[in-house]
């Protein structure tokens, strides 16, 4: 028998035994996937959050002490665990939620039809609250749907929010009435001028395509009567939601730069490559994994609704000050390249090193992490 033919059948053996234990990793995936329904199912049943985080970190923490004892890469555990408990989140949600406040007669989502308002729709459901859309349509019958609510949500885009507030009349006196518009401060005035009860601005800070609300982020701007809503942040919480308590001035300030700059900068700079004739396909390739990921986020906005970020922008005209703020700042860099002041540009790189702080290298760390699933992903 020849070497080559003996090489053949020994890797063959390993390999059979290799695909023997992949068999094996997906029947025990399989079992946990089943306990951990059963696992939603009682929690469910006791009105307990989805999402434990002392548990995961918990969990984590000694599963990557065992990997070391075992020579197996810690870094490796801890992504396989974290993939396996993003599928046991789903799986858990998958159940149905306890129901905080079954006095609450009915909850009405005005665009419950639009991509977010379905997301309310659905949840509420679940928690087996009565649930009735109010659309466009629905207005004639406007008064008649809203008479016995107990939750008003107004989930239709940034220009229409304040044109529905304004046309809602009377509602119960009792009723909570929110928002969950982008921009908080309009609203939270219209809000408490047509509704003399409970009043609350929310800004879910994720997009339509959640399949869940667990490690999901929901800023909560208190407009009146706290006690009264404080029922409905709670049932965002057994949904897995974190609840992110702050002003609205505050809110729309941060905002400012976390959206309105971000998108406007994007835009900007993808309108930039488009006119200068720039090959994407060719950058693409020459990219380096950090340049991939910016790219990524570039193309990710422009293939989203433009009326959305159209109205996230041109939302508050305050901002305009604040992104002329930034364009000079970029003019007063660039001026310092055209005079070759590379001493100037350094000192300006270390003041902002220095204000970034520790939160610097807490973000080299999980940029590298980005970066090795992104170039994980390209490779596929």
């Amino acid at each position: 028998m020849s070497e080559q033919s003996t090489f053949e059948q020994k890797l063959s053996v390993l390999r059979d035994e290799i695909d023997e234990i992949d068999s094996q990793l997906v029947a025990l995936l399989a079992k946990r996937r089943a306990v951990t329904t059963k696992v939603g199912l009682l929690k469910s049943a006791e009105g307990i959050a989805i999402f434990a985080p002392e548990r995961e970190a918990s969990l984590i923490k000694l599963r990557r002490e065992q990997a070391k004892d075992a020579g197996i890469s810690p870094e490796l555990i801890e992504d396989i665990l974290r993939r396996l408990m993003q599928d046991s989140y789903i799986s858990q949600d998958a159940s149905g939620y306890r129901c905080v406040n079954p006095d609450c007669k009915k909850v009405v989502v005005i665009g419950g039809d639009g991509q977010l308002g379905r997301i309310f729709v659905d949840l509420f459901n679940r928690s087996h609250y009565q649930v009735q859309s109010l659309e466009h349509d629905d207005w004639p019958n406007s008064a008649e749907i809203l008479a016995d609510a107990g939750l008003v949500i107004v989930a239709v885009p940034i220009r229409l929010t304040t044109m529905v507030i304004q046309k809602l009349g009377a509602l119960p006196k009792d009723c909570v009435l929110a928002d969950v518009t982008s921009i908080k401060e309009a609203p939270l005035y219209e809000m408490m001028k047509v509704h003399s009860g409970p009043v609350v601005g929310l800004h879910p800070m994720f997009g339509p395509d959640v399949t869940g609300l667990v490690k999901q982020t929901i800023i909560a701007c208190e407009g009146r009567f706290p006690k009264q809503y404080h029922w409905l942040l709670e049932q965002f919480q057994v949904w897995g939601a974190k609840i992110y308590p702050v002003e609205a001035n505050a809110h729309d300030q941060a905002m400012s730069m976390v959206q309105v700059m971000r998108h406007f900068s994007t835009i900007a700079y993808g309108y930039h490559l488009m006119t200068e004739g720039a090959d994407i396909a060719q950058l693409v390739e020459m990219s380096s994994p950090i340049y991939r990921l910016e790219l990524i986020m570039v193309g990710r906005l422009f293939a989203q609704n433009p009326v959305l970020y159209t109205d996230i922008i041109f939302a508050n005209q305050d901002n305009i000050a604040m992104m002329k703020r930034f364009a000079y700042r970029f003019l007063e860099l660039l001026e310092d390249v055209q005079l070759d002041d590379k001493a100037a540009f350094t000192a300006m790189f270390s003041q902002v090193a220095d204000w970034f702080g520790d939160y610097a290298d807490i973000f080299m760390q999980e940029s590298k992490e980005m970066l090795v699933k992104a170039d994980q992903l390209k490779k596929h």
